[in-house]
C-alpha cells in the first residue's frame, strides 16, 4: 500500500518552525536550578544474574535495594557506584536490541527545572512524581531521542536512606566519571546540553584530524560529563555497546587490572585486559559486561599531566537518519509503573 507523504512531510515542517521559533517563545524569567552531577545510566540487559555477577563478583560494587513486578519477576535493580551515583539494570524487553535505557542527571529541584525545561520549549510532565524508592524523577528527551532522567534525591528516600552504606572497599572505582552517548548532529546536542541544561563543553577528541569523534560537555554544578560519540551512520542496535558507555574513575589502572585478574576467572570473564592510552591521552583500560556494554576504567590524569589539547576538526556531517529510537517500553511506562501519588506509598519510597 502506497502511503500519503503529505501528513509525513508537513510534520516535520511543523517540527522544523518549531524548533527555529523556541527562542523567541522561550522565557528567560525562571532560573535553572542546579544540576549536581550524573546520578546513573540504566541498562537493559539480558540475562540478570551473569550482569550482577559482572557488576558485583567483577567489579565489586553491592546491590542496595531492587524492585519487583506483581508477578514476583524482578523490575529493576540497582548497583550502587557512591552514595549518589548508580547502575540501574532492567530485564530486556527485546532481545537484540539498544542496551542504553537512559541517563540521568542529578538536581536540588526538580519541580523547579520541570517549570525551567518548560519554559525553554522542552516537553515535560505535567507534575513531578514521587517514585517507588522515594526520589523525585520524571523522563524528557534529547535532540537524539535519548530518555533523560531527572533526578532530586529526597531527604526520606532509599537513597538517602542507604547513605554511607553498601560502598565496600571491594569496589573498582568510587566515582563514575562520564557516560558516553552517540550523537548525530552537534549543533543540536550543544543547543540542548549546553544551552538549555548550561552545560559546559570541556575537550573535543578526533581519531585524525579530518574528523571530530568526540565532545565532551561538563554538567554546570559537578564534575561529571556527557561524552558525545558522534557518528554519520548510526550503528546497528546490537552494536551500540561501544559507544552507549560509563567511564569509571580510578587512580592507578595497573592496580585495577591486577585486582581484575583476580577475579576475572570466578565469573569465566574472558576477554584481554589491555590497558591503553586514550586520545586524551589518559590511560584506560575497557571491560565488556555480559551484553556489550563497555565499562571504561580511566585514570583522571594524563600520561605526563598535561592536558591533552582541543581537536579543532570539523564536525561529522549532520546523520540524517533521525532520532534514535529507544528500545523496550517508553519512559513514560516506566513512570507511570514507578511512580507513586498517595501520600502512604509516598512515605514508603522510591
Amino acid at each position: 500500500m502506497i502511503r500519503n507523504p503529505q501528513p509525513i512531510r508537513c510534520a516535520r515542517l511543523l517540527s522544523f518552525i518549531l524548533l527555529c521559533a523556541s527562542p523567541l517563545l522561550a522565557d528567560d524569567s525562571i532560573p535553572r536550578p542546579r544540576i549536581l552531577g550524573l546520578s546513573h545510566i540504566a541498562l537493559y540487559v539480558h540475562d540478570v544474574a551473569k550482569s550482577r555477577a559482572f557488576y558485583k563478583d567483577f567489579l565489586g560494587f553491592a546491590e542496595p535495594f531492587s524492585l519487583t513486578n506483581n508477578n514476583g519477576a524482578l523490575r529493576l535493580t540497582w548497583i550502587k557506584i557512591n552514595d549518589r551515583q548508580s547502575i540501574e539494570l532492567f530485564p530486556e524487553k527485546e532481545s537484540g536490541s539498544d542496551r542504553l535505557y537512559h541517563i540521568a542527571l542529578e538536581t536540588d529541584d526538580a519541580e523547579g527545572m520541570r517549570l525551567y525545561l518548560k519554559s525553554k520549549g522542552v516537553s515535560v510532565p505535567d507534575k513531578t512524581p514521587i517514585g517507588k524508592i522515594g526520589n523525585f524523577n520524571y523522563f524528557v528527551q534529547d535532540p537524539d531521542g535519548h530518555n533523560l532522567e531527572i533526578v532530586q534525591y529526597a531527604t526520606n528516600g532509599w537513597t538517602a536512606r542507604e547513605k554511607g552504606k553498601f560502598t565496600s572497599d571491594t569496589r573498582i572505582s568510587t566515582r563514575m566519571a562520564h557516560v558516553g552517548i552517540l550523537v548525530g548532529s552537534l549543533a543540536p546536542a550543544l543547543k540542548f546540553y549546553s544551552g538549555v541544561l548550561g552545560g559546559t563543553e570541556t575537550w573535543r577528541g578526533s581519531k585524525d584530524s579530518k574528523t571530530l569523534n568526540w565532545v565532551n560537555v561538563k554538567v554546570p554544578e559537578g564534575n561529571n560529563y556527557v561524552e558525545f560519540m558522534l557518528y554519520s551512520e548510526l550503528p546497528a542496535p546490537d552494536q551500540r555497546g561501544k559507544y552507549h558507555h560509563l567511564s569509571l574513575e580510578v587512580p592507578d589502572v595497573e592496580k585495577a587490572k591486577t585486582t581484575l585478574a583476580a577475579r576475572a576467572s570466578a565469573i569465566d570473564y574472558t576477554r584481554p585486559l589491555e590497558i591503553q592510552t586514550g586520545v586524551n591521552r589518559k590511560r584506560q583500560l575497557n571491560l565488556w559486561d555480559p551484553d556489550g556494554t563497555r565499562v571504561e576504567l580511566m585514570e583522571p590524569q594524563t600520561v605526563d599531566g598535561v592536558p591533552a589539547p582541543s581537536s579543532s576538526a570539523p564536525p561529522l556531517r549532520p546523520n540524517t537518519q533521525g532520532r534514535i529510537q529507544p528500545s523496550g517500553h517508553t519512559p513514560y511506562e516506566e513512570q507511570k509503573n514507578h511512580s507513586s501519588i498517595s501520600s502512604t506509598e509516598q512515605r514508603a519510597g522510591r
